[in-house]
């Protein structure tokens, strides 16, 4: 996919969204909250893309994977479309893990996310009404030294219950060598984990789970080619290494969530509907951005 000539000019213009008015709450905030919070297993029974076992593993391990999400045609095309949007998020002074929430930003994103094979997968852990409510490019560029800390998602997030699907879906092949991402199966089964407050240069998130290894199996790689994804529980404990190889790994993550999950601080305006219906009327269902 060619990049338009006036494709930095047009980032900018989307640099600034309603996104960006909803608040991320403190630790303290959420602390208040009255959230449910511990694993929600999938009991869904009209499978259309896993198999029960695929389901089993889910509900036992915290993860399934891989799956492939797009044809070589549609990953080529999403590949040039970030390569785009990096180099006109770094001509503007932001970083590569700035580029969140990412459907409210841009068309081609809000399209992706309503993405047939993407959604039938998460609407079999999730059930029939699905909504997706985040989407953040995560890119480690080479030798960019910054790993990520071992950390559950749901620690960050004001929803209840704890009823999100993370899809990681690879923009580049994603290996050990330039630091894919790794989970400890079964420490989804454990509620909300303690965690310290990091201020280390070398981490990309200020909040790390305290002797996560106790909590699970032994980690293991997600290992993905570009194009293919997995799917984790909010729960699960996931973290990277620092890249050290000389190639970019760069993935876009992809938060679905069952329509019958409640919000705080606004986040349900990040909410729109890509399966079933919102019966609850909780999500705001936001129209396609203009670009």
């Amino acid at each position: 996919m060619a990049v338009p000539h006036n494709f930095s000019y047009r980032i900018k213009q989307n640099m600034i969204t309603k996104a960006d008015e909803i608040p991320n709450p403190t630790p303290s905030q959420l602390a208040e909250l009255p959230r449910e919070i511990g694993f929600v297993p999938s009991t869904n029974q009209n499978l259309k893309t896993l198999t029960p076992a695929q389901v089993k593993q889910y509900n036992e391990l915290g993860y399934v994977m891989p799956f492939q999400g797009l044809d070589q045609g549609e990953s080529v095309e999403l590949r040039a479309f970030f390569d785009g949007v990096l180099a006109a998020f770094i001509e503007l002074g932001r970083t590569s893990y700035s580029i969140n929430t990412a459907h409210m930003r841009f068309a081609r994103i809000y399209q992706l996310v309503h993405h047939p094979r993407i959604v039938d997968a998460v609407a079999d852990l999730l059930g029939p009404d699905v909504v997706c409510w985040g989407s953040h490019f995560f890119c480690k560029m080479p030798h960019d030294g910054k790993r990520v800390p071992w950390h559950q998602d749901s620690t960050y997030w004001p929803l209840s219950p704890t009823k999100t699907v993370t899809v990681w879906l690879a923009i580049d092949d994603a290996d050990p060598e330039n630091a894919n991402m790794k989970f400890i199966p079964r420490s989804h089964l454990h509620g909300l984990i303690d965690y310290d407050e990091t201020q280390e240069a070398d981490t990309v998130l200020d909040l790390a789970v305290r002797n996560p290894h106790s909590y699970g199996d032994g980690e293991i790689d997600v290992q993905l080619k570009a194009g293919q994804f997995s799917m984790h529980s909010d729960l699960l404990l996931h973290g990277s290494e620092a890249n050290q190889s000389d190639r970019r790994r760069c993935g876009l993550t992809i938060r679905y969530a069952a329509a019958d999950v409640t919000t705080w601080y606004d986040w349900h305006k990040k909410g729109i509907v890509v399966r079933g219906e919102n019966k609850s009327g909780k999500w705001a269902n936001p129209a396609v951005p203009n670009h």
